[in-house]
């Protein structure tokens, strides 16, 4: 880009897109003010895409320009749904959301590894495992959850179960909570990469058995829950990539 944003206009903008989302948030109680705060939130993000692209260090721009044309292409059609589908629209942004944050983990995981063991603190493991774990079970939750409002004929829209269910479930959170103990602890062992992708493996799975015992008519409370989980998830990027606006956007 033939412009550079300086550190203090870098920390000016993400003020003002902070305030704006805080904005976006109080407008969004009521009806009235619910296309206000859709541009406040609108306004806020471009400032801070913005803002963070004309960075120095950001030197790879073709690939952020297919990015955003990518983004147009995907929610230009998106915007379009009828009122009656916003649900499951709803639920593939929040798919999007932690899927995002679920690779930049991912990415910020391998190269910190890859620049030495002195980069991977306990710190940044604990927020690199709460944004993958969060972000990849958030994935396929909201693609099964969308799933099953749009009443695809492969997913069943009754509740699924099964005998030893929460079981199940339990024993693959404990278990990836046990291994990211381990990666928190040993993040450049020999076997920590192999575990680190046994977590994601394990949480697209959890991702999976957390929705199929709900019915579709309780999908939009499900939606709600899955839109916290995007929003940690986000907050812990914020604490990986150093933004404190990811944070406060969380």
């Amino acid at each position: 880009m033939s412009f550079s944003v300086t550190p203090s206009i870098l920390s000016f903008s993400y003020l003002v897109a902070t305030v704006l989302f805080i904005f976006s948030l109080h407008w969004m109680n009521d009806p009235k003010t619910a296309r206000r705060a859709v541009m406040a939130g609108t306004l806020a993000m471009t400032i801070a895409v913005l803002s963070t692209w004309g960075q120095e260090i950001v030197v790879h721009h073709l690939w952020i320009v297919i990015a955003i044309i990518a983004g147009f292409v995907v929610g230009v059609p998106l915007s379009m749904v009828p009122m009656t589908a916003v649900p499951q629209r709803t639920a593939l942004s929040h798919a999007f959301g932690g899927i995002a944050a679920g690779l930049v983990g991912t990415a910020k995981y391998y190269l910190w590894l890859s620049e030495g063991a002195e980069h991977l603190t306990r710190f940044r493991m604990v927020a690199i495992l709460i944004e993958i774990i969060l972000g990849y079970l958030t994935f396929t939750g909201s693609l099964l959850a969308a799933g099953k409002l749009q009443e695809v004929k492969w997913i069943p829209q009754r509740p699924v179960t099964y005998v030893g269910q929460n079981i199940v479930n339990l024993g693959l959170l404990l278990a990836a909570v046990a291994i990211g103990v381990f990666l928190v602890f040993f993040p450049a062992a020999d076997v920590a990469p192999k575990l680190f992708s046994v977590i994601i493996v394990l949480a697209l799975i959890f991702g999976v058995l957390l929705i199929i015992p709900i019915g579709g008519a309780d999908m939009p409370t499900v939606i709600a829950i899955l839109n916290a989980y995007a929003g940690l998830s986000a907050v812990a990027m914020g604490f990986v990539l150093d933004n404190k606006l990811l944070i406060t956007a969380g």
